[in-house]
C-alpha cells in the first residue's frame, strides 16, 4: 500500500505544479508582457519594412526621372546639332552655287540662318581669314584652331575644342564643314559659334536641384558644356571610361556612380547621339534626391519609438489595473474599432461626394494595372476638369459650386458599369476608371456619355446654369505603364481638351506631351516674370487720317527673358490667360501705362489718350473696378485720358452682363474701344447697347487691300458701320501708302500701323512727342 500512497502524491504534486505553472503563464500581467513584446516586434518590423520599401521606391524613382530626363536632353541636343548641321549645309550649298562669301547676308536675309542671339555663322577662306560672318566684330583669323585644322583632311560635321569668348567671358562651342573649290580642293570652312550656355539651358534647379549635372562631351573624354546648378563650365577632360562602358550597354535608366569630374554620387544616364561625335550626360544628386526619403525614414523611426513608449506605458498601466479595467479596455477597443473605420472611411472617400478620394483611387489604379498586366489586358484612364469651375464659385459661391460636384458626382456614377470606378481628386478634377478594356471605342463611348450627361443644365440655388467638361484619357499600355505615368498622360491630354476648346476629349500622344512640358516650362519662367522685372512696355501711336497727327498711342506688353530673349506675345499670352497670372500681368500694365503717361504730362509733354487691351479674364474678374480706381488714384492718372480696349469676341460671351460692366466703367471715366472690329459678326444692333468711344477695325481687313476686289468693298462697308455708331473708327495694322490712302478715301478717322511708327520704347516716344505735334483729346 505504500508504494500505491506515494504514487497518489507524487501525481498530485505534479497535477498542482503544472496547474500553477499554467495559472502563472496564463495571468493578465504575463499575457500582456508577451503581447507587448509581440507588438513592439510588429511595430520595428512594420517600421523597418515602410524604410526599406520607401528606399527602394526613391531610388527607382531616381534613376527613372534621371532616364525621362535623359531623354528629353538628348532630344534637345540632337534637335539643336540637327539643325546647326543643316545650317551648314544650306550655306556650303549656297557657297558652291554662288562662289562668293556674301552668300551669308543673303540667307540671312531671307531668314534661313540660325538666331544670331545665340549663334554666329562664318566663313572662313583657306588661309584661315574669316571673309564674312553674321557678327561683325568676328573679323579673327582661325588658323591653327582645330575646328579648321581638321577640315583640311576630311569634309564632314566637325565639333572643335570649346573656348572662352574674351568679350564676354563666355564658354563658347564651335561647329564646321569643309569648303572646297570646283576642283575638290580645300578652300576653307564654314564655321557655326554658340554660347555654351545655351546647350545647358534647359538646367532647372526646382527639379535637378544644385547638385545635378546636364552636360556634352566629346567621345575623346573632354566636356564640349557642364553645368551644375548654376555653374558652366566646358573643356574638361575626365575618366569617361565608366560612362562609356554606360553608353555600350544602352541603358534605359541611370546608373548610380560618382561622377569622376566632381567626386558627387549621382544617378547618371549617358546617351550618344546618333550621327554626331559627341554624347550626353544627365545626373542627379543621389543626397538631394533622396533628403526626402532619408526625412520620412527618421519620422519613420520616432514614430515607432514613440509608438512603443506608449505601449510599454499603456502594459505598465494595464499591468496595475489587470482585472479591474477589463472591462473598461473590451469597450475601449469596441470604440477603438469603431473609430477605425470610421478614419479609414473619411482616409479613402471624399467628404463632399462620398466618391473614392486621391488615396483610393490610386490604390485602386495600381491593383488594376497590375491585373492588367498579368492578364494581358489593357485599362483606360479618364481626367475631368469642369470647365470655368472657379467663374462659378465665385459668382455663384461656394456653396453652389460644392451642389455642383455632388450633381456631377452622381451623373459619372449613371455614365459608368459597376466595375468602372469614379474618384474625385480634389476641386473640381474627377477620374474615372475603366478596367477590363479591348479596346479604346468603349474609353470614347464613355466619354461622349459623360459630355452629354454634363451638358444637360444644372439647378444651382435657383438658378439655371450650363456647364462643360474637357476630358483626357490615357490607355495602359500604350500610354504608361504605372499609376503615376498613366495619371499625368490623362492631365496632359486633358489639357489639350481644354486648349481645343473645352467641352470634349483627347487620347493621349507623345506629340501632347512635348506640347505639354514646353508650356509647363513657359508658364514657370512666365511665373517668375514679374519679380524678375522681365516685362516692357512699347507704345505705337495712333495718327488722324488727314494731318497725321498723333491723336493717341496703345501700350503693347513685352517680355524680355534673359535666356529666351524676346518672347512672343502670341506665344506667352495665352498661357497668362489659362493660368489666370494674366490678372496680375494686366494690373503691372495699367499701372506701368498710367505712371508713364503721367510723367510725360509732368514734361510738359502734350497729354495723349494711352490704350491698354483687356483680356477675357481681366474684362470678367470681380476686382477689375476696384483695381482700376486704386491705379488712377495711386498714379494721379485723370481718367479721360485712358481708353480699354475690349475684343470684339468677348463682348459676345454675355451681352446683359457686359452692359453692365460697360457702363460701370464709364461711371469711372475712361474711354472704352472695341478692338478686332467685324470679325465675330455681332450685329449692329447688339453694338449699339455698348457705350464705345472708338472701333478699331480688325487689321485683317486691311492687310488685303486691292482697291478692286472685295476686300475693298468689305473695308468700305465695315468703316462705314463704325461711323453709323457715332464711333471714332481708326484702323489696325497699316503698313503701306496704299493702306493709308484708301483709308482717307473711305473717311476713316485714324489709324496705327507701321506704316505711322513701329511699337517704340518709353524713351524713343518721348523724343517723338517731343518733335511731333499732337490734337487735343476734344478735338
Amino acid at each position: 500500500m505504500e508504494p500505491s500512497f506515494n504514487l497518489d502524491a507524487a501525481s498530485r504534486n505534479a497535477t498542482a505544479f503544472l496547474s500553477r505553472s499554467s495559472s502563472r503563464v496564463l495571468a493578465p500581467h504575463v499575457i500582456l508582457r508577451f503581447l507587448a513584446i509581440l507588438l513592439l516586434l510588429a511595430i520595428w518590423g512594420t517600421t523597418l519594412g515602410f524604410i526599406n520599401s520607401a528606399s527602394e521606391i526613391a531610388e527607382r524613382t531616381a534613376a527613372t526621372s534621371t532616364g525621362r530626363l535623359a531623354d528629353i536632353y538628348e532630344a534637345q541636343v540632337a534637335r539643336a546639332l540637327r539643325e546647326i548641321d543643316q545650317t551648314l549645309r544650306v550655306v556650303k550649298y549656297a557657297h558652291d552655287m554662288r562662289g562668293n562669301d556674301a552668300v551669308l547676308q543673303e540667307l540671312q536675309g531671307k531668314g534661313l540662318l540660325l538666331p544670331n542671339l545665340w549663334f554666329t555663322l562664318s566663313i572662313a577662306n583657306e588661309h584661315g581669314d574669316v571673309v564674312a560672318s553674321t557678327n561683325a566684330r568676328d573679323q579673327d583669323n582661325v588658323t591653327g584652331r582645330d575646328y579648321f585644322e581638321q577640315q583640311r583632311h576630311r569634309d564632314s560635321f566637325f565639333v572643335g575644342l570649346p573656348d572662352k569668348n574674351p568679350d564676354s567671358n563666355q564658354w563658347m562651342l564651335h561647329f564646321s564643314r569643309r569648303l572646297s573649290t570646283a576642283d575638290g580642293k580645300f578652300s576653307g570652312i564654314e564655321l557655326v559659334t554658340v554660347f555654351a550656355s545655351y546647350f545647358v539651358s534647359s538646367y532647372e534647379p526646382t527639379e535637378m536641384g544644385e547638385h545635378g549635372v546636364l552636360g556634352i562631351f566629346g567621345l575623346d573624354g573632354i566636356f564640349q558644356v557642364r553645368r551644375s546648378g548654376d555653374i558652366v563650365s566646358a573643356g574638361e577632360r575626365f575618366n569617361y571610361r565608366t560612362l562609356i562602358k554606360n553608353l555600350e550597354t544602352t541603358q534605359e535608366q541611370a546608373t548610380l556612380s560618382t561622377n569622376a569630374w566632381d567626386g558627387v554620387r549621382r544617378y547618371t544616364s549617358v546617351r550618344k547621339l546618333y550621327g554626331f561625335p559627341v554624347a550626353v550626360v544627365v545626373g542627379l544628386s543621389a543626397k538631394e534626391q533622396l533628403a526626402a526619403t532619408r526625412r520620412n525614414i527618421t519620422i519613420y523611426v520616432w514614430r515607432a519609438v514613440g509608438a512603443s513608449a506608449l505601449l510599454i506605458l499603456i502594459v505598465a498601466i494595464l499591468d496595475r489595473m489587470s482585472r479591474q479595467l477589463a472591462l473598461s479596455r473590451q469597450r475601449a477597443v469596441e470604440e477603438q474599432i469603431a473609430h477605425a473605420k470610421h478614419v479609414e472611411h473619411l482616409a479613402y472617400h471624399d467628404s463632399l461626394t462620398t466618391l473614392p478620394n486621391r488615396s483610393l483611387f490610386s490604390k485602386l489604379l495600381a491593383q488594376n494595372i497590375r491585373q492588367a498586366k498579368r492578364n494581358n489586358r489593357q485599362l483606360a484612364l479618364l481626367f475631368l476638369d469642369v470647365d470655368r469651375f472657379k467663374q462659378i464659385n465665385d459668382t455663384l459661391g461656394h456653396e453652389a459650386g460644392d451642389q455642383l460636384l455632388r450633381e456631377l458626382a452622381l451623373r459619372l456614377k449613371g455614365c459608368l458599369r459597376e466595375s468602372d470606378t469614379v474618384a474625385r481628386l480634389g476641386g473640381d478634377e474627377f477620374v474615372v476608371l475603366l478596367p477590363e478594356l479591348h479596346d479604346q471605342t468603349y474609353a470614347a463611348t464613355v466619354a461622349h456619355k459623360i459630355l452629354a450627361a454634363v451638358a444637360q443644365p444644372f439647378s444651382l440655388l435657383g438658378q439655371v446654369l450650363h456647364v462643360t467638361t474637357s476630358i483626357g484619357i490615357s490607355t495602359y499600355p500604350r500610354a504608361g505603364l504605372d499609376e503615376q505615368t498613366l495619371t499625368k498622360s490623362a492631365d496632359v491630354a486633358m489639357y489639350q481638351a481644354k486648349a481645343n476648346g473645352k467641352n470634349n476629349f483627347q487620347f493621349y500622344s507623345e506629340e501632347l506631351s512635348s506640347t505639354s512640358l514646353q508650356r509647363l516650362n513657359l508658364e514657370s519662367a512666365l511665373r517668375q516674370a514679374l519679380n524678375r522685372k522681365e516685362f516692357r512696355l512699347h507704345y505705337q501711336t495712333r495718327q488722324d487720317i488727314d494731318t497725321g497727327k498723333i491723336t493717341g498711342m496703345e501700350a503693347l506688353l513685352r517680355w524680355e527673358h534673359p535666356d529666351m530673349g524676346m518672347v512672343a506675345p502670341m506665344q506667352f499670352i495665352p498661357v497668362a490667360e489659362e493660368s489666370s497670372l494674366i490678372v496680375s500681368i494686366g494690373k503691372w500694365v495699367l499701372r506701368t501705362a498710367c505712371f508713364q503717361n503721367v510723367a510725360w504730362k509732368e514734361q510738359g509733354l502734350a497729354p495723349v489718350v494711352i490704350a491698354v487691351t483687356l483680356t477675357e479674364r481681366q474684362f470678367s474678374d470681380a476686382n477689375l473696378l476696384t483695381d482700376l480706381k486704386e491705379i488712377l488714384a495711386s498714379t494721379r492718372m485723370e481718367a479721360r485720358f485712358l481708353e480699354l480696349e475690349i475684343s470684339e469676341s468677348i463682348l459676345m460671351r454675355d451681352i446683359g452682363k457686359t452692359v453692365k460692366i460697360l457702363e460701370k466703367l464709364r461711371e469711372v471715366g475712361v474711354r472704352i474701344a472695341i478692338d478686332n472690329f467685324g470679325i465675330s459678326y455681332l450685329s449692329v444692333v447688339a453694338q449699339q447697347k455698348f457705350p464705345f468711344d472708338s472701333i478699331k477695325i480688325d487689321q485683317a481687313f486691311i492687310h488685303d487691300l486691292d482697291h478692286h476686289g472685295k476686300t475693298t468693298t468689305l473695308t468700305s462697308s465695315v468703316i462705314a458701320i463704325g461711323k453709323a455708331l457715332s464711333s471714332t473708327v481708326v484702323a489696325q495694322g497699316v503698313e503701306t501708302k496704299e493702306q493709308a490712302a484708301f483709308l482717307l478715301e473711305s473717311a476713316c478717322n485714324e489709324y496705327q500701323g507701321f506704316y505711322a511708327s513701329a511699337p517704340l520704347t518709353s524713351d524713343q516716344m518721348t523724343e517723338l512727342l517731343r518733335a511731333q505735334k499732337v490734337l487735343p483729346l476734344d478735338s
